[in-house]
């Protein structure tokens, strides 16, 4: 991918990375996949494992939120990567941006509209997202933070529904630098995004402070494995629940 595009790093390992979210993708998806890509490492990844994996009718949106100059040229970034794949691509923009307010939480919510949308429109059965592992224990810990009950700490689920649209997030058992590895082995670039080094955000200030955790035991499998536990343990209430209200 050309621009702002990361390619440095060691050199990788054979992209078992890839073949693992290819596999599961394979796993969950319906047989047409929609898939989020912003053109930063954890969605071109993903985007590459669909491309391969067989039986699936792939498609690629990209959300420009208009927020940012350097938007427009990512997204022109993820189409031309699409059209070498030969996948079609379409991008979302966002028009309707508040001006006050919560703008993250709009954001998001605007994002999963869009996409739902699209979706929608293009007849697809689910979205993919590319949700790592660190995405889920940095989720984990945020959450913390807030208070959250035993919903809340459950994070993010395999497959989930929003906004009338079925949600897939396949990566969350992989580490975010085990599918840059499999980028650079594959010879492909992402795009970072500059917000990524803004530490006036909540979830950049969480990524560093799991770096120190991280000296005490308290990692991202960790976390991730407690956020699977929470998540079970919340669907067998959810499921008592349900039984106890049907019998009543």
């Amino acid at each position: 991918m050309a621009g702002a595009a990361e390619r440095d790093g060691p050199a990788a390992p054979p992209a078992s990375g890839l073949r693992t979210l290819t596999d599961r993708l394979v796993e969950l998806a319906p047989p047409t996949l929609g898939i989020a890509v912003s053109g930063g490492s954890d969605s071109t990844a993903l985007l590459l494992a669909a491309a391969r994996a067989p039986g699936l009718r792939v498609e690629a949106a990209t959300v420009d939120h208009r927020l940012r100059p350097e938007a427009a040229a990512e997204a022109r970034a993820v189409a031309a990567l699409c059209a070498r794949l030969d996948l079609p691509h379409e991008t979302l923009v966002w028009h309707d941006a508040p001006g006050r307010g919560n703008l993250a939480q709009a954001a998001r919510d605007a994002r999963a509209a869009l996409l739902a949308d699209w979706a929608a429109r293009r007849g697809l059965g689910a979205v993919a997202l590319g949700h790592t592992l660190d995405d889920q224990a940095e989720t984990l810990l945020m959450r913390l933070a807030r208070g959250s009950g035993l919903d809340g700490l459950s994070a993010m689920r395999p497959r989930s529904e929003r906004a009338g649209a079925v949600w897939l997030r396949p990566a969350l058992s992989l580490r975010r630098e085990a599918l840059r590895a499999a980028l650079r082995a594959e010879g492909e670039g992402w795009i970072d995004d500059p917000s990524n080094d803004d530490r006036s955000r909540d979830r950049i200030r969480t990524r560093d402070a799991l770096k120190t955790l991280a000296a005490l035991g308290i990692d991202a499998q960790g976390l991730g494995a407690a956020a699977e536990r929470l998540a079970e343990d919340a669907d067998l209430l959810a499921a008592q629940a349900a039984a106890l209200i049907r019998e009543a």
